[in-house]
């Protein structure tokens, strides 16, 4: 089993940023992908953002791209969002995920993923 705890969500001004955390228990996790997603009130989870097993490759959704940064510390079972020039439209709830598989490949779907986090809360205000 997996247990993934998200941190770091709150109230933000735009413009502002805040960095999500989302620490890992149970297993390991530097054999796997892992991904960001987040869900606004009313609409569907979205892919944001995932990283590949050792930090290598990256790959964000268009809405992020440029503002938004994913990153990993194998060490501490620890994957990282850094959030910069946020938005209004960036409110939702944040969850992070485990990827199904192993290896070096990145995933972008939401079914490429066994274990979420219960997300935490980003409202940004403008």
């Amino acid at each position: 089993q997996v247990q993934l705890v998200e941190s770091g969500g709150g109230l933000v001004q735009a413009g502002g940023s805040l960095r999500l955390s989302c620490a890992a228990s149970g297993r390991t996790l530097n054999m796997y992908s892992m991904g960001w997603f987040r869900q606004a009130p009313g609409k569907e989870r979205e892919f944001v953002a995932c990283i590949n097993w050792n930090g290598a490759t990256t790959s964000y959704a268009d809405s992020v791209k440029g503002r938004f940064t994913i990153s990993r510390d194998n060490a501490e079972n620890t994957v990282y969002l850094q959030m910069n020039s946020l938005k209004p439209e960036d409110t939702a709830v944040y969850y992070c995920a485990k990827s199904r598989l192993v290896g070096s490949s990145y995933y972008r779907a939401i079914g490429d993923y066994d274990y979420w986090g219960q997300g935490t809360q980003v409202t940004v205000s403008s």
